[in-house]
């Protein structure tokens, strides 16, 4: 039986099933947010919230559902859901899809920390795992959007220390390299994939984050690079 529960966002994604597997094998109980009609795309044992996570409505209701458990209090939140899109060079760039991608990659881990930290301090305290990228400390050119959100994702992480950490709430974040996703593979064909992280190995530093084990950490920005 569960004696905890974590809030995981974007589990359907790339980084998702493997966080969210090893949670679950961990002894978890794990609420998933998912857009309507993809909780199918979840591991078996997950519960699904269907949300917008753009939407606060919507993710107060999933850190609600999240909650709800008194024999599994929520302990851990863990912000997987982000995305990425280049769109060339700064001044090529319109201001929509650079604003886009802080909507995308900031808002959601916003909103769903901010909806879940009451509950965290209301149950004694807990984790916060937040997904930067390498992107945002050695940037490349093209992507001015991501790397910048992916930076905020940074800034944001420390503040959620600073502001939670004598409340017993720790906040740490893990900075991923290339992925090696399905996706990822696609889009480079021609890349050395096994210089790459994968999922699982991304997924076991998170729940080592979210979990005891990890109790004296708070603050800290954690690369997984793999071999890249």
């Amino acid at each position: 039986m569960s004696t905890r529960t974590a809030l995981v966002t974007g589990g359907t994604g790339g980084l998702g099933p493997a966080t969210i597997s090893a949670f679950l094998a961990a002894g978890w109980r794990v609420v998933a947010p998912v857009r309507p009609g993809t909780a199918d795309r979840l591991p078996a044992g997950a519960t699904a919230v269907d949300a917008d996570l753009t939407v606060e409505a919507d993710v107060r209701a999933a850190a609600r559902a999240a909650a709800d458990d008194p024999q599994a209090p929520l302990r851990a939140v863990v912000n997987l859901v982000g995305g990425y899109a280049g769109a060339g060079l700064i001044a090529d760039t319109p201001v929509d899809d650079f604003e886009a991608m802080l909507t995308a990659n900031l808002r959601p881990t916003y909103l769903t920390t901010a909806a879940a930290l009451p509950y965290l301090i209301e149950g004694g305290g807990g984790s916060v795992v937040c997904v930067s990228s390498r992107a945002a400390v050695a940037p490349f050119p093209g992507a001015a959007g991501y790397v910048t959100a992916k930076a905020a994702v940074l800034a944001f992480a420390a503040a959620v220390d600073v502001e939670y950490r004598k409340r017993n709430v720790r906040c740490n974040t893990v900075l991923p390299s290339v992925i090696d996703t399905r996706a990822n593979r696609a889009a480079m064909p021609d890349a050395d994939h096994e210089r790459w992280v994968s999922p699982a190995e991304i997924a076991e530093v998170v729940l080592f984050l979210a979990s005891d084990a990890s109790a004296p950490t708070s603050g800290a920005q954690i690369p997984v690079y793999g071999q890249a």
